[in-house]
């Protein structure tokens, strides 16, 4: 079951990494526009961002098991109707059907490991299994974009396919149905939909604002908040809101939303001025630039087995803040860039990089997961992942928008680079903070 979970989490990973390598490639076969380009990364990252809490708390009301099946399938169909596309509209839908069938497969699959081991060393060594290998996704997905977009876009849509198929059957024969008591109580519809709505404008305002186009980042903001004060209202008012207020009301799950999102804010930031730095300033390829950074998919290796020990030790908390340490000492190791820098002189940023996915991203899975009654891991997978992607939104955003001061301001290239960089150390810092802020309580049920 674990081995099953643990390949739609790397076929995510995956997913997400080939496409942005394949981008250029695919706007040169279809001669797409600059438009046509940005909605289709736009449309899986707000479906992606804005469905996550709802595909996690449909798979507490309705099965996990199920939810998942349907998710993964819906995931399949459309990732090999992208395959098929001949125009931009057919790919910036098969994008948003995927990425909402992300949203509901990753915190029913999430769910279904933290539910399926008992609490304790079993769950936390599953979880950090889980999360390492979703994280190596990423990191080789970068390289595996490179190689198969060399031998034709397409494949970036058909390989997942073809994983995906497989995954699939091994869901249907290893994940065991349902055996938790699931949620009979009324669902709010209402709630969930005003939820949605306003998760979905705010990471379109977020995501937009990165590329600039300002008349949808107002309209989606002014939404955003007659979405979210709607579901406000609705939360005081419903008989069981779509998110019990003891969730609302935990530090401990606040610290670790927020150190996840701030984990993911930045490491798009940084991700972002690398490749620029990389590819446009340095000459490298997409593949070289994979290879370049491949060291961070070192998590895959070192999760599962270094950082249970860790936990086992010195507590959940403790590692995720030296994760998150790591991270800032990442981005600041990068800073002195220079027009010449060798990889030797780069490659102890993109290491502590991947220390800082080792012992942060698990830990902080597990810190928003424990104590959490089996009802609700659903609905915490989801404001998890929420905070994952929102972050990440948000981190391209501020550094992209650093970055285009610089340059209007006229710094030149490498000038520029260096201080968008201390947008993503300071998310880091914040991150830290943010950690290390407070006592978690042990049970929200």
């Amino acid at each position: 079951m674990l081995i099953t979970l643990c390949g739609a989490a790397f076929l995510e990973g995956i997913d997400i990494a080939m496409f942005n390598v394949a981008l250029p490639v695919i706007r040169g076969d279809l001669g797409l526009e600059t438009t046509q380009l940005q909605w289709i990364l736009s449309g899986y990252v707000v479906a992606y961002g804005g469905f996550m809490i709802l595909g996690g708390r449909v798979g507490d009301r309705f099965g996990r098991r199920r939810v998942f099946l349907i998710a993964l399938s819906v995931f399949i169909v459309f990732s090999m109707a992208g395959g098929f596309a001949e125009d931009g509209w057919m790919l910036v839908v098969a994008r948003f059907a995927t990425g909402i069938a992300a949203a509901f497969m990753m915190p029913a699959g999430l769910s279904i490991i933290t539910t399926g081991f008992a609490e304790g060393s079993a769950r936390n060594r599953a979880v950090l299994i889980y999360a390492g290998i979703g994280a190596a996704g990423f990191s080789l997905g970068l390289v595996a974009g490179g190689l198969l977009t060399a031998i034709g876009w397409r494949w970036v849509f058909f390989a997942p396919v073809v994983l995906g198929a497989l995954i699939l059957v091994g869901a249907l024969t290893l994940i065991p149905r349902d055996t938790t008591e699931r949620d009979r109580s009324p669902f709010d519809a209402i709630g969930a939909v005003a939820l949605t709505a306003g998760i979905v404008m705010t990471v379109l305002a977020v995501e937009q604002a990165s590329h600039g186009a300002w008349p949808i980042v107002i309209a989606a903001t002014m939404g955003a908040i007659i979405a979210l004060v709607a579901f406000g209202v609705r939360q005081r008012t419903a008989a069981v809101p779509i998110i019990p207020s003891a969730f609302l009301r935990s530090r401990a799950l606040l610290r670790a939303y927020l150190g996840a999102g701030s984990l993911a804010a930045g490491f798009m930031g940084f991700q972002f001025i690398v490749v620029l730095y990389l590819q446009e300033l340095r000459g490298f390829t997409a593949l070289q630039t994979a290879l370049a950074m491949v060291v961070m998919a070192i998590d895959a290796v070192l999760a599962p087995t270094v950082t249970p020990r860790l936990v086992a030790r010195f507590g959940t908390w403790p590692v995720a803040i030296g994760g998150l340490m790591f991270a800032a000492l990442s981005y600041l190791l990068f800073l002195p860039v220079g027009p010449d820098w060798t990889y030797a002189l780069m490659f102890p940023s993109f290491l502590a990089l991947g220390l800082a996915f080792t012992f942060a991203y698990g830990p902080l899975t597990i810190a928003a997961t424990d104590g959490i009654a089996d009802r609700d891991q659903g609905l915490t997978s989801g404001i998890l992942y929420t905070f994952f992607q929102f972050g990440a939104a948000i981190g391209l955003a501020v550094t992209s928008a650093v970055l285009t001061i610089a340059v209007n301001a006229g710094s030149e290239p490498l000038g520029a680079y260096r201080a968008a960089l201390w947008v993503p150390l300071a998310l880091a810092v914040l991150g830290i903070i943010t950690a290390v802020a407070g006592r978690p309580r042990r049970r929200v049920s």
